[in-house]
Parts: C-alpha cells; structure tokens; sequence
C-alpha cells in the first residue's frame, strides 16, 4: 500500500444488520462514493436500492447469499444469488454449507458451491464465506481447494457473525491454499490500520468492513501511513 486511496480500493463498505432501513443503505453508498470504496456489501433485498444509489459510479454492488449460516438449499441460495445478480450485484458473498464441510462431505461442499457460481456465470463472481472460526486448518485448505474446483473467485474468512472472525494466520493458510487465480477476502473483526494491514500483509486483497469510514479518517490523520 502506497497511500489512503490504495487502502479504500480494498475495502467492501458492509452493512448486513437485519435492523437496516433504507436510509442507512443510502449512508452507506454516500459513503462508499466520498471515500472510494470498492463495493458495498449488503443483504440481497438492498441491492435495486444500491444499484440506484450507485448509477454512474465506480462502486460495485456486493450481495450476501446464504447468510449467515450457510444452511440453505443449494438451490435457495442460487436462486438467492441470480436475482441478486439480476438485480445489480456483480459480487456475490455467499455462505458454504458448513455442516457439511465438518463431516468431510466435499461432494455436498463442493456442489453447493458451483450451483451458486453456475447462476451468476458471466454477470457476477463469487466469494465463498468459510466461517473459519468453526474449522481447523485441515477444514480451511480443504474448504479453499473445493471453492477454487467449483470456480469461485475468492475465498473469504467469515460472515462476522460466527465464533471469531478473520485472522492473519487463516489469511495467510487461505492465500498458500488457493492458486494465484483466487483471492482472499478478509472479514469480521478488521477495524483499524493495525489489523487492516496484518491482513494485506498477510495476502488479502479485499477488507470486508463496517467501520471503514473511521479507518480511513484514522488512516488519513496517520504521519507514519
């Protein structure tokens, strides 16, 4: 990172409370425009408003699928995930099955996956929340191997609702555990310079964050940034 608008093109602007109403949606895309954030994240209901709000900008529109337990049907989620494409959102952040990654069923992991990415082909890409807070390092490249075999984009490290959330040594194990063709994605609990930078060190190339306007002031208040 070289200065404070390389950081902000890192960073998901997320807001997934189930309290939401439009007008903090609205907040959030203002937001996401004055400090040049990549996307904003959001529930799937939110993303016509976010397309609205973003018309003409260069802020993408991200959509949570399967959130947060990742127990749906493969075929809820896919469905979840096309009308959010449909919709506007170019990223899709859904949730694997994670019961079914903790009895060693890949099959079931793995399908679940590519259901997802085949519905959204070509109009959007797909991250692949792992709730690495539930797993052990086995789970993680495990999990990392199957979302790269069923085309995802990226893989992401929690959905910031379960036990933890991201840490650089699951970010680290998750960027040595996919090929240079998929990213990682940081998320849950990354709320400063300090730990924003750990990640990116650590080989993240997205943030998914709700406190990223006090990051950035903090950062741009930062001599030493």
């Amino acid at each position: 990172m070289t200065g404070i608008s390389d950081l902000a093109s890192y960073i998901d602007h997320t807001l997934l409370k189930p309290e939401a109403q439009s007008s903090a949606i609205r907040k959030l895309c203002g937001e996401a425009k004055e400090f040049g954030f990549y996307s904003v994240c959001v529930n799937s209901g939110w993303v016509p408003l976010c397309r609205e709000e973003l018309q003409g900008t260069a802020v993408k529109v991200c959509a949570v699928v399967g959130f947060p337990l990742g127990a749906s049907l493969p075929e809820v989620k896919a469905f979840e995930a096309a009308k959010a494409a449909e919709s506007g959102a170019e990223e899709i952040d859904m949730v694997l099955a994670v019961g079914s990654l903790l009895e060693g069923n890949a099959e079931a992991v793995r399908g679940d996956i590519r259901q997802v990415v085949d519905a959204v082909k070509g109009r959007a890409i797909v991250k692949v929340i792992l709730e690495t807070g539930f797993l052990s390092d086995e789970q993680i490249v495990l999990a990392c191997r199957l979302a790269e075999e069923a085309g995802a984009a990226f893989v992401k490290t929690s959905t910031g609702f379960g036990p933890g959330g991201a840490t650089a040594e699951h970010v680290r194990l998750m960027r040595q555990s996919v090929s240079a063709a998929v990213r990682v994605k940081a998320s849950g609990g990354v709320r400063d310079l300090e730990t924003a930078r750990s990640m990116i060190e650590a080989g993240a190339q997205r943030l998914g964050m709700s406190s990223g306007v006090a990051l950035m002031s903090g950062a741009a208040g930062s001599s030493s940034y």
